[in-house]
């Protein structure tokens, strides 16, 4: 079947619903203190906070619904069909693959850089200080088997919690914008899904999120950097939609990421190059994304579409 051409009008319509909506968000934030000095609204919940993700999380989603109403373009094609009896299996990789590349990239560069690497778990510790003197007694538990009921648990927690807000962003990216970039070609797909996605962050990247603010190449390397992870992780997250057949894997592949981002800090010591790691938005810890979305680009199967595939 013939390909049909790129809708360029309103790929251009979403994009800048998607990129105003979310950088206007951005300067009211910075306006406000930026990410570290937000106004307090309650206790542990700033301004930015709420206008991250709130607002700025949902640009892409609301971008995606104001298009088809600006254009009239009807809803035959949202990708919110779960297909879940024909794609589970995609499911359940987008469920299990991001915490084991989000792990292995932790324990890849904290073998490169053992002097990073916390073995007492000092930070586990104080957990269990902290739970010990709100008990006012022992925890039985041990450091190791806290760390265990943490990812377990969090297994559950993010694929719940966490996909409350990255629906926000998948229903845009997933659900509107990469199938009309598929005119494309699924490689240039994926790719060019990725580059908007890590510009759209720059932002919040420029104001410290994810890379802080002392890292070398500050603050310009950060941005570039995060382009790069961006398309990572939209090659992995493009890759279980379309497998899939729909944007929910790419909505719970998103949200187990972010879920389990962290875990190296419960290992942590010193001050390591966040442009490297251990968290997966450094170079080095991202190596094991970097090899699932070099196998995805390359392989002659792995973007098939389901239809094509069966």
């Amino acid at each position: 079947m013939e390909q049909s051409s790129l809708d360029k009008r309103r790929v251009l319509i979403f994009l800048a619903f998607a990129f105003g909506i979310a950088w206007i968000t951005a300067l009211v934030i910075y306006l406000t203190g930026g990410l570290q000095n937000s106004p307090v609204i309650v206790p542990g919940i700033t301004l930015a906070l709420i206008l991250l993700s709130g607002v700025y999380m949902f640009a892409p989603a609301l971008a995606h619904v104001l298009t088809r109403i600006v254009t009239r373009e009807g809803w035959q094609d949202a990708h919110l069909r779960p297909n879940f009896r024909r794609s589970w299996r995609y499911w359940l990789i987008a469920w299990l693959l991001p915490p084991v590349l989000v792990i292995l990239g932790a324990a890849l560069y904290f073998v490169i850089f053992p002097q990073h690497f916390d073995p007492s778990l000092s930070i586990v510790n104080s957990q269990l200080d902290a739970m010990a003197q709100q008990t006012g007694q022992p925890v039985p538990i041990a450091p190791w088997q806290l760390i265990a009921v943490q990812l377990v648990a969090a297994l559950f927690v993010s694929l719940i919690v966490n996909s409350l807000f990255t629906f926000g962003e998948e229903f845009g990216w997933l659900g509107y914008l990469q199938p009309k970039l598929m005119t494309l070609g699924p490689r240039r797909a994926l790719l060019l899904t990725g580059v908007i996605w890590g510009v759209w962050h720059w932002p919040v990247i420029f104001m410290g999120y994810e890379y802080g603010f002392e890292y070398p190449g500050a603050p310009w390397v950060g941005p570039l950097l995060f382009v790069y992870i961006a398309v990572l992780l939209a090659v992995m997250i493009g890759w279980v939609s379309l497998r899939g057949g729909s944007v929910w894997p790419a909505v719970i592949a998103h949200a187990l990421f972010n879920g389990f981002a962290g875990t190296a800090v419960l290992f942590m010591r010193g001050e390591p190059n966040p442009l490297l790691g251990p968290l997966p938005v450094g170079v080095i810890a991202a190596l094991p994304m970097t090899l699932l979305a070099a196998w995805i680009l390359f392989s002659p199967r792995a973007l098939r579409s389901p239809e094509a595939a069966a």
